[in-house]
């Protein structure tokens, strides 16, 4: 099945360098991402991420090296190495949450988030409303303070979902191995905000988890 064992081994060495350069933990490396090639960011909102163009181009060379060292099976074995690296990292993360990992570092964040604003009375008082869903893997409860970011493509510097820091702190325990829904109503002081939206809604939102000095952005 094998032709060329140096071949084959390089190519998994490979592999695993790329996914090592945008390894989605603890931070999600994809938070500003506007094009993506599997887990690389190819392209964000300061241009081309020539880090993720060169991950990817060392992504298909290792296609081509396993594809090339093998003599019979070629296309499911390729086929199944690139589901595996899909799904690989999410398992590590996941396995390491559930063993080892404590306070923000064992939360889990599906992105599902969103939130939506509308004004209340003009340039001065917002009314902000957002619902998202964190995960508690570790087998301790975890106290977080949760923080909104805006996105980087808003442009000009256009404040939205992170209005709703205004209201904070956002303190909140999440109990062990327990999923969280969280439900944030707010009235916000924009009086001294400058370029805010004045009503909206955004979906995917980005939010930062912090434990004393540990933080993560997710």
């Amino acid at each position: 099945m094998i032709k060329n064992k140096p071949g084959f081994i390089i190519s998994f060495i490979v592999f695993a360098i790329c996914m090592t350069l945008f390894f989605p933990f603890p931070n999600d490396v994809l938070n500003n991402a506007s094009f993506t090639f599997m887990s690389f960011p190819i392209q964000d909102y300061n241009g081309y991420n020539f880090l993720g163009v060169f991950g990817s181009v060392l992504f298909i060379g290792a296609i081509f090296l396993l594809f090339n060292s093998l003599e019979k099976y070629r296309f499911r074995t390729v086929f199944g190495v690139v589901i595996a690296y899909m799904v690989l990292p999410s398992l590590l993360i996941i396995a390491y949450q559930e063993t080892l990992a404590t306070g923000v570092s064992a939360i889990s964040y599906d992105g599902n988030g969103q939130c939506s604003f509308e004004a209340i009375t003009e340039n001065e008082v917002m009314g902000g409303e957002c619902d998202l869903v964190l995960h508690n893997r570790s087998n301790e409860a975890v106290t977080i303070e949760l923080e909104f970011m805006d996105s980087a493509f808003s442009g000009d510097d256009m404040r939205m979902t992170s209005l709703m820091n205004l209201a904070g702190p956002h303190l909140m325990t999440i109990d062990a191995n327990s999923q969280q829904s969280i439900h944030l109503e707010e009235l916000l002081d924009v009086s001294d905000v400058p370029n805010h939206v004045y009503s909206g809604e955004a979906f995917g939102i980005h939010i930062k988890v912090v434990d004393g000095e540990k933080s993560r952005i997710l």
